[in-house]
């Protein structure tokens, strides 16, 4: 069954119109039945006690002269009183006097024989309702009236129950009538708003419009809607123009950017073969100056032909890692469940021809199976490796360590080592092409390495990042941009 808040507004209306009317009904209803027994027990207590008070007055004589047949005659005259039921006149010791009982034979009452001290007041029981009032003369309490009145007209109030029931059906059947008739009215505007609403959203129609046929807060509603419907229609037109117009354009742009990649291959190709010619015909000619005619150069020419032999053997490296760059972004991801740490170990063994005779301690930590392509993620490592190794070359024992922290719910992988660190003001330059934070003539390198991490980082949708201190080693960190599965 719907809650009230679930229920439309038109049963809403009608369920506090009946509520607030049989509520409004039932409470005037018991207040009257109260109130009517209130003021029935406040008269009938009043009416007994004259009744009490004068029977008192009659009967003091007979109590001083010990005349209970007198008392009896004065209490007989209660029988008009159809209420009471019995009456008595006790002495001031408590001990019955004389009698009157409308109900019991002769010789039975329902009249206690002994009564307390004397006393004064009335209690209501179950069905009666107890009177004493004090019988007093010369000055003193001579006995005491006791009445026994019956209740059972109180009954008839529930007849008043009756009437009142009947009055509040019809009442109640008068509101449903009118609520009805005044929800219909209220509440069908609102309703066919509701309903217009719903189409507007089921059909993403912006053509249909409520129909206004009042002045007031709903009428006002309805218009105001009406040109809500209106403004998203202009701006949907609008938007449908728009859209239109920007897939003509991605269809140019695209286009163009085809012809560009087109453009860049013939220029990567060009670079390729035709830079590389006289790299190696340079190359070539100085080794050849160097290893045949030697002899007949003087020192500082020597000196030249190597020098020119180890620029162009750079540019040819530049050369090859500008294509390498280049292509990353052509190359398509495939990624697969790979792990990390035997990448690391292939990566180390790449670079056993750069470790040479050297002292290293590689660390290699509980690195978690992760979603990457398994040739960019190598290259990662290979590039963050080679410079760990590079720039701890100075170092008796190189540490570096390749491991894994927690950060959020968030793996993230790092590169630390204890080499020669970077001054963190230049951080932001760190990865940027061709940029470098130490002379050529201290570390080699063409400046692209960094680059090339970063690059394959984002399309893996991560970040990288570096901290670093002078002489203090440097950490690369990076994340990957998706879940990882325990190793």
């Amino acid at each position: 069954m719907p809650t009230f808040r679930n229920l439309s507004i038109q049963w809403k209306l009608l369920w506090v119109s009946m509520l607030t009317s049989g509520t409004t009904l039932l409470l005037i209803g018991t207040a009257f039945v109260l109130y009517d027994r209130m003021i029935f027990r406040e008269v009938m207590v009043h009416e007994l006690t004259e009744h009490a008070d004068i029977i008192g007055i009659n009967s003091a004589s007979p109590l001083l002269f010990d005349d209970p047949d007198a008392a009896a005659e004065t209490l007989a005259a209660l029988r008009a009183e159809s209420r009471i039921i019995a009456a008595g006149i006790y002495r001031a010791d408590g001990q019955r006097f004389a009698i009157y009982d409308r109900q019991a034979p002769a010789g039975a009452t329902m009249l206690p024989a002994q009564l307390g001290a004397p006393t004064d007041g009335y209690r209501f029981e179950h069905e009666h309702l107890v009177l004493f009032r004090p019988i007093v003369g010369g000055g003193q309490t001579l006995g005491t009236v006791y009445i026994l009145a019956d209740l059972r007209e109180i009954q008839q109030l529930t007849r008043y129950l009756g009437i009142a029931g009947l009055v509040g059906l019809a009442s109640f059947a008068l509101t449903l009538w009118l609520s009805l008739w005044l929800q219909r009215r209220i509440s069908g505007p609102l309703v066919q708003l509701v309903r217009t609403a719903r189409r507007v959203s089921a059909e993403q129609n912006y053509t249909v419009r409520v129909s206004v046929n009042s002045r007031d807060e709903l009428g006002l509603l309805g218009e105001a809607f009406n040109v809500m419907l209106t403004q998203i229609q202009s701006r949907d037109t609008a938007l449908q123009q728009a859209h239109d117009e920007l897939e003509q354009r991605v269809i140019e742009r695209t286009a163009q950017l085809e012809a560009a990649n087109h453009e860049l291959e013939a220029f990567s190709y060009s670079i390729s073969h035709d830079l590389r010619s006289p790299l190696r015909a340079i190359n070539g000619f100085a080794r050849i100056l160097l290893e045949e005619h030697a002899p007949s150069l003087v020192e500082e020419a020597q000196e030249y032909c190597q020098l020119l032999r180890d620029n162009a053997q750079h540019m040819g490296q530049l050369i090859d890692d500008l294509l390498a760059f280049s292509r990353l972004s052509r190359q398509p991801l495939t990624k697969q469940t790979v792990a990390p740490a035997d990448l690391v170990r292939q990566a180390l063994t790449d670079l056993r021809a750069m470790q040479g005779a050297r002292l290293l301690d590689f660390r290699i930590g509980a690195l978690p199976l992760c979603q990457a392509d398994p040739a960019l993620l190598k290259q990662v490592f290979v590039n963050l490796l080679a410079n760990a190794i590079k720039f701890t070359s100075r170092r008796e024992t190189a540490v570096i360590t390749v491991d894994c922290r927690e950060e959020q719910g968030e793996p993230i992988y790092f590169v630390q080592d204890n080499g020669v660190g970077f001054n963190m003001a230049y951080v932001d330059k760190l990865f940027g092409v061709f940029q470098r934070l130490h002379r050529a003539d201290e570390y080699e390198g063409t400046g692209v390495g960094l680059a090339t991490v970063q690059r394959i980082i984002h399309r893996h949708g991560g970040r990288i990042w570096a901290e670093a201190a002078i002489d203090q080693g440097a950490t690369f960190s990076f994340t990957l941009g998706g879940e990882t599965e325990d190793a």
